[in-house]
């Protein structure tokens, strides 16, 4: 069955969550939208799923593999198992939203919201796109019948009006990154002054907290994290990429790094300790370790499926690696690469052995960032391989990593300077 396109939250109540492996999680209690100042459609955060303990935990949307009329199914990943708290310029549809008296804006007709439906943008976001409301009549004998119309089409879903507080101070800046890239929102919260930049980062969810996090100078980075609590940065650094989290840990003084270290996950701390065994300046310290891999026998269109996936940036999703179990880093004997354009041409039936690079070249971790730089000059690569003397696949380099390393280290702050060498030249000089 295809994924849902359009979902209405009101048949969203009750319904049984069930994980990767088809376990039983809990049940959906609630789904959480962000509130915009602008009365455009607010977007989808995630689901209110309480527990077999009853405890209710929030689910990112991007941890929703599909919601059907039966059941939610989570894709693979990690979720905090933290008490859900509400946080400013959030709602909650079913809780807060259903019930709640509005003005249709085309008759001035007052109504009451029975539904919502999400609906999934070409952007894979969800949104509230239609509300289903019922007008309020004089008429005893029968109900005026149900409508559904446009969010933009009716008044009284202003923030103010849901939730019952004035928008002020970090809500206006949580409203204004609404919808922004993590890198145009880091850029917001490096003007803030740093009253007001703690209180955004304390309103944000983890996810979006880490993202933007990824995106700041390592001084703002170790600023942010220090105002913490150490369970909420721990949260923080679990939600980040493996190769970010590591970078940032290895900045902090040592007791630090080995507690946030221990109030981690097992599962989500390994990886990282395994790169901070390495020079940041080296391939190892470079890679991510949760590259797209796959084992010989996999058809090509399990390979296309897993470069779809929107938690892939670009440069990861540029091929997909090929090796004997274990998948998971370090993996078993590497095979080779496939580029994803060599995916595109083969049959979906064939098997991804089949169209192996073997020959490709491969970086060991201890190769120096001024190799990893000639590396991916030569082979005009935007992602590559990290492979240790046993030939197991250690990671991934891919060409953003090495840029945010040749680039000054205060380029996020001011971007390069005009007396400054170029970022190319004063690695490879430096190696």
């Amino acid at each position: 069955m295809p994924p849902s396109t359009r979902v209405f939250v009101a048949q969203l109540a009750g319904l049984p969550v069930f994980g990767p492996g088809g376990e039983s999680i809990g049940k959906v209690r609630d789904i959480v939208v962000a509130l915009r100042l602008d009365r455009k459609p607010p977007r989808v955060l995630g689901l209110v799923v309480e527990l077999l303990t009853r405890r209710p935990i929030f689910v990112p949307m991007l941890r929703v593999g599909s919601l059907e009329s039966h059941a939610v199914a989570l894709s693979s990943g990690s979720v905090s198992m933290r008490r859900f708290e509400q946080r400013p310029l959030e709602l909650r549809l079913i809780g807060q939203l259903l019930g709640v008296p509005v003005q249709l804006t085309t008759t001035a007709s007052a109504a009451v919201v029975v539904d919502a439906a999400m609906e999934r943008t070409r952007s894979r976001d969800w949104v509230v796109s239609r509300v289903a409301v019922r007008e309020k009549t004089r008429r005893i004998v029968r109900r005026a019948p149900i409508q559904v119309v446009g969010w933009q089409d009716l008044r009284g879903l202003g923030p103010a009006e849901l939730t019952g507080q004035a928008i002020r101070g970090s809500q206006q800046v949580l409203a204004q990154m609404d919808g922004l890239r993590a890198a145009d929102a880091a850029v917001i919260l490096r003007e803030l002054d740093a009253a007001l930049r703690y209180e955004v980062a304390d309103a944000m969810d983890d996810d979006r907290l880490a993202d933007i996090i990824q995106e700041l100078s390592e001084d703002d980075q170790k600023e942010i994290l220090a105002h913490l609590d150490e369970a909420r940065a721990a949260d923080i650094l679990e939600a980040m990429e493996p190769d970010d989290a590591a970078d940032l840990l290895s900045e902090l003084p040592a007791g630090i790094q080995e507690r946030l270290l221990g109030l981690m996950e097992p599962e989500e701390s390994a990886p990282v300790r395994r790169l901070l065994q390495y020079s940041s300046e080296s391939a190892g310290g470079l890679m991510t370790p949760e590259p797209v891999v796959l084992t010989p026998d996999a058809t090509i269109a399990e390979a296309l499926a897993r470069v779809r996936s929107p938690d892939l940036t670009p440069a990861l999703a540029s091929m997909v690696f090929v090796a004997r179990p274990p998948q998971a880093t370090p993996t078993g004997r590497y095979l080779g690469c496939v580029h994803t354009q060599r995916l595109l041409r083969e049959p979906p039936f064939e098997l991804v052995a089949g169209a192996l690079d073997a020959e490709m070249s491969r970086l060991r971790p201890d190769a120096s960032l001024a190799d990893v730089t000639r590396f991916f000059a030569s082979y005009n690569l935007v992602c590559a391989p990290v492979v240790d003397d046993e030939e197991h696949l250690l990671g991934a380099v891919t060409v953003d990593d090495v840029l945010d390393h040749l680039l000054p280290d205060n380029w996020r702050d001011d971007g390069l300077d005009e007396d400054e060498p170029a970022p190319a030249a004063r690695g490879v000089g430096n190696g």
